[in-house]
């Protein structure tokens, strides 16, 4: 089996990601760390794609293109990894082999190869979030979860309390993951796939969006009516209204996959929309933002 993977810079990302999905229709790995995203493909000898069109999509800015041979064994071996979380005290993600915790609430995650076990700081500062949030009685209504990934957010908001609450992905291979998720903690949540670059759904008054922060700016503009977007190609609640503030039922944003220094960036874009930062807070080489708009 082989691993092959392309690192570029974050703002290089959406493009990069965009044209490895049409090269890998089946999944594509993401890490992110600070100042890189890295995408992966597998697969056997001969049966991976030639990436000369990815290198020309960025224009001769660098990226890095590595391939390496991993044991033929490796959809299993990535278990030895696994492991059990326990997040602000009471929620416990676990793999399904995993037994559960007394006294916590109780949520299956079994990512496949590539889509998200929580672990991951951005994950966790959305968990952080959302379990605050509950705290405070604000679970009581529908919630978004925009760029759902293995769906740990919204099942564990399903869990906690809100309804209806429904994901969404660009990903088929996500959509599936999350679906048997869902269905394995008894969650009623549904997933939908969208590409969210493009066109947003009716949004909840909660939503989260743990997604790389080009990604966010995108759907900031989506929200405040931005000349860029093509606003024939967004649903009716994004398009109604007031061209700068929209009728959208949005009103409590959780948003992660930032880096520090993008906090300021990324929040002045949800501003047009009437978004105002109520909290930020970092985690290792992440970053994550409570916006709030008034009723």
């Amino acid at each position: 089996m082989i691993r092959l993977a392309v690192r570029c810079s974050p703002d290089q990302a959406d493009l990069v990601l965009a044209e490895l999905t049409v090269l890998a229709p089946n999944g594509v790995e993401e890490e992110r760390g600070p100042g890189y995203v890295e995408y992966a493909i597998y697969g056997g000898e001969g049966e991976l794609p030639e990436l000369g069109s990815i290198e020309a999509v960025v224009a001769g800015r660098p990226i890095e293109v590595s391939s390496a041979e991993i044991p033929d064994d490796w959809a299993d071996r990535w278990r030895d990894f696994h492991k059990p979380l326990l997040v602000g005290e009471r929620l416990w993600l676990r793999p399904s082999w995993e037994p559960e915790r007394e006294g916590a609430i109780d949520l299956i995650v079994d990512p496949g190869q590539a889509f998200g076990t929580g672990a991951h700081p951005t994950t966790r500062l959305c968990l952080e979030y959302l379990l605050e949030l509950a705290d405070g009685g604000e679970n009581d209504g529908a919630l978004t979860d925009l760029g759902s990934g293995s769906g740990v957010l919204a099942i564990a908001a399903a869990k906690l309390g809100w309804s209806p609450v429904a994901g969404y992905d660009h990903e088929p291979a996500a959509i599936e993951a999350a679906t048997a998720n869902a269905e394995v903690n008894g969650a009623p949540v549904s997933f939908h796939r969208m590409n969210l670059r493009e066109s947003l759904p009716q949004l909840s008054p909660t939503v989260v969006a743990n997604m790389t922060s080009p990604i966010l700016r995108a759907i900031a503009g989506h929200l405040s009516g931005d000349p860029g977007v093509t606003r024939t190609n967004l649903p009716a609640v994004v398009r109604e209204g007031h061209p700068q503030v929209p009728a959208t039922a949005a009103r409590t944003l959780v948003l992660s996959g930032i880096l520090p220094p993008e906090l300021d960036e990324v929040a002045a874009a949800f501003a047009p929309a009437g978004f105002a930062e109520h909290d930020r807070r970092q985690m290792g080489d992440w970053a994550a933002l409570l916006l709030r708009r008034p009723l």
